[in-house]
């Protein structure tokens, strides 16, 4: 297992290496949509935002899902990196997170069928139309997510090889960008989830039917994004570990995938869940993906990442030192609490000081 600590039971602030990246500690923030930029051009908006959790102390900072394309975009505010303009507008949010000790990452993403959709708070739902600025849709097949929505069109050979390019060219530009650990989205329904997924790809060509056909886009992007990112920095790759469905994607698939992806590239794999089709509900519990990201760690023998329902420095230590996952990703505690590292480790503790400007004032008044 790649890590950089030697003791015998690893805890939730030791350090984690990965090829030639070191995080100060386990914790990170989960990439989170904001559905804040206009254009795909990040802006101080995700400088503060992203800045303020490395200054919270966590040891990686992942910005949120950047679409490779425009047609790739959740939403018409999403982040993205379809072009060389939009290097610039990242770089000060890579910078950001960097000069204050965490490491720098970004996952990288296409939305597929759940692609041209109002953000959350929008006064309207469901997909943007064409005169409002809505696109047309891909995926495996021209099967929409929700029946009421317009039919996706159904990617043919020249479509996927575009896709896979564009990954790819993003991963280079995200390097350009100073971000130096890059995630591939293979999660929640998106496009490339719904390559993997039996519930949403009925192809029977080269790119569907059989596991290793369904599997074939993804591990294709990830050895082209591999392939254009320097050896020194790592890439990982978010799958969604089951699909909470009896005839979808279950965890043995994902640790056969895992060894697959490790093949391609991969370094680690974050264990996410859900999100094939509407209408299915993850339990709601404390853990409740992270024996994904043990399976994961102990039978693939790939390093993991875990997520979801973890809230508690405790807890998350825990993961860590039970060796059921190597990194804690938070995502919705971190939103809470942009300091959530910090105060873990005083729970924990552990002597990690806070950044100058605020540990004069903080820790002298406890």
């Amino acid at each position: 297992m790649a890590s950089s600590s030697d003791h015998a039971a690893t805890s939730l602030f030791d350090p984690f290496t990965l090829r030639g990246v070191t995080m100060r500690n386990r914790v990170g923030v989960s990439p989170m949509c904001t559905y804040s930029a206009e254009g795909g051009f990040a802006n101080p908006w995700h400088v503060a935002h992203l800045g303020a959790r490395a200054i919270g102390g966590a040891g990686l900072v992942m910005a949120e899902a950047t679409a490779v394309e425009p047609r790739g975009r959740i939403t018409p505010h999403d982040v993205g990196l379809w072009s060389d303009g939009h290097v610039d507008a990242l770089r000060p949010v890579s910078a950001a997170i960097e000069s204050q000790g965490a490491v720098a990452a970004i996952q990288l993403a296409h939305a597929g069928r759940k692609a041209s959709t109002y953000r959350p708070w929008a006064d309207a739902s469901g997909v943007v139309p064409a005169e409002e600025g809505g696109w047309t849709t891909v995926g495996p097949t021209a099967e929409p997510f929700r029946p009421d929505d317009p039919a996706p069109w159904a990617l043919d050979d020249a479509g996927i090889a575009d896709v896979i390019e564009a990954f790819a060219a993003a991963a280079t530009r995200a390097v350009a960008a100073g971000f130096r650990t890059i995630e591939v989205h293979a999660a929640h329904g998106y496009l490339l989830h719904a390559f993997l997924s039996p519930l949403v790809n009925r192809r029977d060509d080269r790119w569907g039917g059989a596991f290793e056909h369904r599997a074939r886009l993804p591990l294709a992007v990830l050895a082209a994004v591999r392939q254009a990112v320097p050896d020194d920095l790592p890439v990982w790759i978010r799958v969604s570990a089951s699909d909470w469905h009896e005839d979808g994607w279950t965890v043995s698939d994902t640790v056969r995938f895992a060894g697959l992806a490790r093949e391609a590239g991969a370094d680690l794999i974050d264990c996410s869940a859900g999100g094939a089709v509407p209408g299915v509900r993850a339990p709601r519990r404390p853990n409740v993906q992270v024996p994904f990201a043990e399976a994961v760690r102990r039978d693939a023998g790939v390093p993991s990442a875990a997520v979801g329902g973890i809230v508690d420095p405790v807890q998350a230590d825990a993961i860590v030192g039970e060796e059921r996952a190597d990194v804690v990703l938070l995502g919705r505690e971190m939103l809470r609490d942009p300091y959530w590292a910090l105060h873990a480790a005083a729970r924990l503790g552990r002597a990690v000081p806070w950044p100058d400007p605020y540990g004069w004032a903080v820790a002298k008044r406890r």
